[in-house]
Order: C-alpha cells, then structure tokens, then sequence
C-alpha cells in the first residue's frame, strides 16, 4: 500500500509524540503508511479539507472524526 498523500503535510506525523518516538512510530507506521484511508484526520480533510482538520484530533479517533462530519453536514 503507498503512503497517505497528505503524509507531507500532516501536523500529526511532522509534529506531535516528540517525546514518545516508539509510540509515534507505530501509529505513523499503522496509519500514515498502511491503513491511511482508516486515519481519522485522512477522513476529516477528504471531506472538509485540511485547513479543518483539528490539530489535536489523533489519528485513530475515528467517532470523533464522524462526529465531525456529521456536524459539518448538520451546518450546510
């Protein structure tokens, strides 16, 4: 499977768990590089683009990222 075309310029996987590199790795290594379609902030910026996707919403926060989506729908 190739990497999340978003990899780049994803806060997640350029920023954050500095301080827990095995931790990072593993959720990059899940998310960014083999499941990116399942990430949770994947999901958010296809739908709402990437200027929405909050900085702190994790990866596997997939029922967050829903009721993201839900709320964007709900507004339009």
């Amino acid at each position: 499977m190739k990497d999340c075309e978003l990899l780049t310029k994803c806060l997640y996987f350029n920023d954050k768990l500095k301080n827990m590199p095995t931790a990072s790795e593993m959720v990059k290594k899940m998310y960014c590089r083999w499941h990116y379609e399942e990430c949770a902030r994947y999901r958010v910026a296809m739908v709402l683009g990437t200027e929405y996707v909050p900085p702190d919403l994790f990866p596997p926060e997939a029922e967050r990222a829903d009721k993201l989506l839900v709320q964007f729908c709900h507004t339009r």
